[in-house]
This record gives C-alpha cells, structure tokens and sequence, in this order.
C-alpha cells in the first residue's frame, strides 16, 4: 500500500509541477483590483502543496467530483431526495466563488446540510495542512480570472 502510494504520489508530482507552471498568475506582483478594491497580489501555490494535493484530492474527492474536477453532469439539478450532486471544482463550477476559510470549512466540516448537502466532513481524517493542499490543488486548476476573483473574495471577506 505504502509503495503504491509512493508511486502514485511520484507519477503526479510532474503533473502538479505542469500545472503551477502553467497558471498564469503566478509570480505576478500586481494587486488585484475589481470594483476599484484592490487586494494583494496572488499568493503563489507552492508545488510541494499542490502535489499532496494531487494525491489526497485522488483519494478523498474524485470518487464524487470527479478526477478532472468535473462533477456530477447535472450538477445543477436537484435528486430525489432534494440535494444537489457534487459540484465540478473546475472553472466550470462554483467554487471559485467563495472565500477560502468558507471552502476550508466545508471540507472539514462537510456540506451544509440546510442546503440539502450530502458533502461528508474530512476533519477527522485529514488534517488542516491537508485540507489547505486539497484547496491549493483545486486553485491550481483555475485560470488566472477565476484564481484572481477567488483571491479578491478571500481577502475582501469577512468571513473568519
């Protein structure tokens, strides 16, 4: 188990190194401005967390949104019993709409069953450094106007 887990981990680690590389805003040191409010600039993802990433992402989270981050195909679309399928955590979805302690939170915590969610919790089994490398992995996927709103939302949130 450990060996595949060092294989698996090994064969992905070129694949998050691509993607960092290929994510336009990083290294770039202009602040963030939308509706005249400007933020810091971009945080860079650091490659080592978007690797670990990678693999707890394959192993907690892909089973429902998919190894692409692509989601459910009807994602928007109520089931029987009132939730809604996983959403995609690519471009395509929603995620990048909201700040991070909220994202970190549903992680952690799960969905927010008020909404009908049947997003189970990972604080037990993951911890908050592992957490924060699932969400720095799913940000590593985002094009730079996705990554820049998702940054101007956290820092301009109010959120704790």
């Amino acid at each position: 188990m450990k060996a595949a887990r060092l294989s698996l981990w090994a064969a992905l680690l070129p694949v998050a190194a691509a993607l960092l590389a290929s994510c336009a805003s990083q290294g770039d040191n202009k602040a963030v401005v939308i509706n005249q409010t400007a933020v810091p600039p971009l945080p860079t993802l650091e490659a080592a967390r978007v690797g670990r990433g990678t693999e707890l992402y394959a192993q907690y989270c892909s089973e429902c949104h998919g190894a692409n981050l692509e989601g459910a195909l009807d994602w928007k679309l109520s089931l029987p019993d009132g939730s809604l399928p996983p959403p995609p955590h690519d471009d395509a979805g929603h995620t990048w709409h909201h700040p991070d302690a909220l994202l970190l939170e549903i992680i952690a915590q799960g969905g927010d069953p008020s909404y009908n969610s049947r997003m189970p919790a990972f604080g037990d089994d993951l911890s908050q450094d592992e957490i924060a490398s699932v969400l720095d992995f799913i940000k590593s996927r985002w094009g730079t106007e996705a990554r820049q709103f998702q940054w101007w939302i956290t820092a301009t949130s109010t959120e704790s």
